[in-house]
């Protein structure tokens, strides 16, 4: 049965609205994945075969799918509204993911969960980054960490106390037992979120989800490579669950 969903988030962050558009349609790789730019008007071709459908730099931007192709929406449409504060000196955003889920309508919990995630790393990436390029790596666990408690090994092996909250900052052990300085961003009982000196890390534990653990890597490193952390990261969760 088919139903409809919205998830509407307002956040502020000290950037100006120009910053902000320039994340949210050309700079995706620095918080979300990198998405092919959209065609700047109405009616231009938006990421993921979307339609543009509103587009007002730096103010307003939407894209719309009828045929999202992503399995479980007939309609998928994701709307930014941002406004300047304080003169310019700061923003206020609005963002509203609409559409239509086609098989299971417990997929709204993931994907709430998801957006206060991402709108996080967002204003982590324009509060410490932006506007500086990401080599970004995506990977996945193996089946194994499609558990609820896959994610509590992965804070584990990284070595984060079990009390060890957002703003903690921490030594972590990373891919080839490297130390890696770091702060906890975000921490709940499905995403771990750290920021280096030059990365955002993100821990998806979607096993509540039914899915394996998943790892972003932002890197913003002059000399990042993406390949090279996919890889190192791979092995690294590989190791955690064949321990496990």
């Amino acid at each position: 049965m088919s139903e409809e969903f919205e998830i509407v988030r307002e956040v502020e962050v000290d950037v100006p609205p120009e910053q902000v558009w320039e994340a949210v349609t050309t700079g995706t790789g620095g918080y979300l994945w990198p998405t092919e730019p959209p065609e700047p008007r109405v009616g231009g071709k938006g990421p993921l075969g979307s339609t543009v459908t509103a587009w007002d730099p730096p103010h307003r931007y939407t894209h719309r799918s009828e045929d999202a192709g992503l399995g479980d929406r007939s309609l998928d449409q994701v709307d930014h509204t941002v406004e300047p504060r304080d003169g310019g000196r700061r923003s206020w955003v609005r963002y509203v993911h609409s559409g239509v889920f086609t098989d299971d309508w417990n997929r709204y919990d993931g994907a709430s969960k998801h957006t206060n995630f991402s709108l996080h790393t967002l204003c982590e990436y324009l509060t410490h980054f932006a506007p500086r390029p990401a080599a970004f790596a995506r990977l996945d666990g193996p089946r194994t960490s499609a558990t609820p408690r896959a994610l509590a090994a992965v804070g584990r092996a990284l070595g984060l106390a079990d009390d060890a909250a957002a703003g903690t900052k921490t030594a972590v052990r990373g891919p080839g037992g490297r130390t890696l300085d770091a702060v906890i961003d975000y921490r709940s009982p499905y995403f771990v979120g750290l920021r280096t000196d030059d990365a955002l890390i993100r821990f998806f534990g979607r096993g509540s989800w039914g899915a394996p653990l998943g790892v972003g890597v932002h890197d913003f490193a002059p000399d990042a490579d993406a390949e090279a952390n996919r890889i190192a990261w791979q092995d690294w969760l590989n190791g955690v669950f064949g321990r496990s």
